[in-house]
C-alpha cells in the first residue's frame, strides 16, 4: 500500500510556527526542489496566508499563487478553504464563493480542502459544487474534536454526508493534535467501511501524539497524511516529513518520496528557522510539547496568535488562565470544534473574560452572530443563559445563513472602480476590505515611486 504525503511547510507549518509571516522571497528558491521530492501535494495557500500576505507581507496573495504555480509544474498545489467563509471570518454570498474558487483554479490551485468550523455541511456545498465544476479536486473535511456529543457513529455519518455531496476525497482535520492512535485507527476503519473515496488525516504535533497517531491511521488504511519538513516540524506544526517517511517505509509501506531531495529541502529551511527564532518571529514555546492541549484543545495557529495577542497587551502572564477559560467558553457554545473561525471566536472571548475579570461582561460581535445562527448549527446545546443575554426573546435562524445574503460581487466591483485592477482585487477587498484597500493604495504609491525614480535616472 502507498501512503501519500502532503507537505505543509509553505502553509500550515508557516501558520502554526510563525503566524504565517514567511514572505515569498524566503522560499522562492526552493520551489523547484519541492516539486522534485515526490509529494502528493504542496499545501501552499489558503488558511491565514491570504490575510497575512495583504496585512503583513505587502504581497498580492493571487500573485503569490501564480508565482508558485510557475515553478511547481508536477506536484499538485493544495489550499485550505473555509467553505462559505472562504478565507475570512464571516459567511459570504454564494456568488462570491463561486467566483473565488473559479479564480483560484484559474491561477493554479488543484486541490481544495474545504471545511466548515461546525461541520455544518450546508456551508460547504456551494464551494464543493464550484470546485467540481471547475474540474479541480474537492476534499471535504470532518473537523475532529472530542466532547460528550462527538462519537464514532456521528463521524461515520459525516463521512457519508460528504460523499453524497460528491467530494473526491475526505480529510479528517485534527487541528489541535488531540487525536490518539486508537482513536485514529477506529475512525479511519469506520470511514473506510462507510465511504468509497480516499481518506486523508491531518494532525499537529502539539501534544506529541502526531507520529504514533499517523502510524496507526496508516495501519487502518489511511490514504494520505500531512507532514512538515523537519526543521519546520514538531510543536504546533505537523510531524516531520523525513521521520514519517522513514518509519512508514520501515513498516513496509510505499511512499514516492526521495530522501536526498528531502535533505536538500531541509537544509534550505534550517537557516530560515534560525533567523525566525533570532528575530523573535518564532516563539520557542510553540516548538514544545503541550499535553495540556488534550484538555483545552487549542490548535497550533490559535496558540501562536494567543501568545502574540497577550504579549501585545502585556498580559502574557494570563496565558494559563486564558487556556483554562477556553474549554469553558467552548462548552457554553455547544462544543464547536476549535478551528478557524471558531478558534479565534472562542479564544478572543476567553481572553476577554479573563482580562475583564468577569465572564461575558463584554460579548464579541462574533459570539452574538454565532448565537443568532449566522455561522450554522451549533453541534450541541448552547448555554441558555448566554443565549437569553444576547438574543432576549428572539429565536436564532435555522436556515443556511448564506441564503439570506444578496449577491455582492458585481455591486462591490462597481463601487471599487479603478481601485480594483482585476476580479482578484475585488475578491481580496470583499474578504478584507480595509486591509485590501490599504494594500491597493500602497501598491500605487510604490509604482509611482518606481516611475519617478526611472525618470530621474534617465
Amino acid at each position: 500500500m502507498k501512503v501519500n504525503f502532503t507537505e505543509t511547510v509553505l502553509r500550515d507549518a508557516n501558520q502554526s510556527l510563525i503566524a504565517t509571516r514567511m514572505p515569498f522571497s524566503d522560499f522562492e528558491e526552493i520551489l523547484e526542489t519541492l516539486d522534485k521530492a515526490g509529494y502528493y501535494s504542496l499545501e501552499c495557500w489558503g488558511g491565514a496566508t491570504f490575510d497575512s500576505c495583504l496585512r503583513y507581507l505587502n504581497e498580492d496573495p493571487w500573485e503569490r499563487l501564480r508565482k508558485i504555480k510557475a515553478k511547481v509544474k508536477n506536484t499538485k498545489l493544495q489550499m485550505l478553504l473555509r467553505g462559505q467563509n472562504i478565507l475570512g471570518y464571516k459567511h459570504y454570498p454564494d456568488d462570491v464563493v463561486r467566483k473565488f474558487v473559479a479564480h483560484a483554479v484559474q491561477d493554479g490551485m488543484d486541490i481544495f480542502r474545504i471545511f466548515d468550523a461546525l461541520n455544518d455541511f450546508r456551508n460547504i456545498e456551494v464551494a464543493v459544487d464550484e470546485t467540481l465544476k471547475q474540474g479541480a479536486h474537492a476534499q471535504g473535511c470532518i473537523c475532529y474534536t472530542t466532547s460528550p456529543i462527538h462519537n464514532l457513529e456521528k463521524y461515520a455519518a459525516m463521512g457519508k454526508e460528504l460523499e453524497a455531496l460528491g467530494v473526491n476525497s475526505i480529510c479528517i482535520k485534527d487541528m489541535a493534535g488531540i487525536m490518539g492512535p486508537q482513536e485514529a485507527y477506529d475512525l479511519i476503519k469506520a470511514l473506510k467501511a462507510t465511504v468509497k473515496v480516499p481518506v486523508f488525516l491531518h494532525t499537529h504535533s502539539t501534544t506529541g501524539l502526531g507520529p504514533i497517531t499517523y502510524a496507526k491511521a496508516v495501519e487502518a488504511g489511511c490514504d494520505g497524511i500531512d507532514t512538515a519538513i523537519s526543521s519546520f516540524s514538531g510543536g504546533t506544526s505537523q510531524p516531520s516529513t523525513e521521520t514519517m517517511n522513514y518509519a512508514l517505509k520501515q513498516m513496509g509501506y510505499a511512499t514516492d518520496l526521495d530522501e536526498k531531495v528531502l535533505k536538500e529541502i531541509n537544509d534550505f529551511f534550517k537557516p530560515l528557522k534560525t533567523r525566525y527564532l533570532e528575530s523573535g518571529l518564532m516563539d520557542p514555546f510553540v516548538l514544545g510539547t503541550e499535553t495540556d492541549a488534550l484538555i483545552y484543545q487549542v490548535p497550533g495557529g490559535m496558540l501562536s496568535n494567543l501568545i502574540s495577542q497577550l504579549k501585545a497587551q502585556t498580559a502574557i502572564d494570563k496565558l494559563d488562565a486564558v487556556l483554562e477559560e477556553t474549554p469553558k467558553v467552548r462548552k457554553d457554545l455547544g462544543y464547536p470544534p476549535l478551528v478557524t473561525p471558531m478558534s479565534q471566536i472562542v479564544g478572543v472571548q476567553a481572553t476577554s473574560n479573563v482580562l475583564a475579570g468577569e465572564r461575558y461582561k463584554n460579548i464579541s460581535n462574533e459570539i452574538k452572530s454565532y448565537l443568532r445562527g449566522e455561522y450554522g448549527k451549533a453541534p450541541g446545546e448552547v448555554n441558555g443563559d448566554l443565549v437569553k443575554k444576547v438574543l432576549g426573546d428572539n429565536l436564532p435562524i435555522t436556515t443556511r445563513f448564506a441564503d439570506t445574503l444578496e449577491p455582492a460581487f458585481e455591486k462591490i466591483k462597481l463601487q471599487l472602480g479603478s481601485l480594483a485592477r482585476s476580479d482578484e482585487d475585488v475578491l481580496s477587498y470583499i474578504a478584507f476590505p480595509q486591509i485590501a484597500e490599504k494594500f491597493f493604495k500602497d501598491r500605487e504609491d510604490r509604482e509611482s515611486q518606481i516611475v519617478a525614480y526611472t525618470i530621474v535616472k534617465k
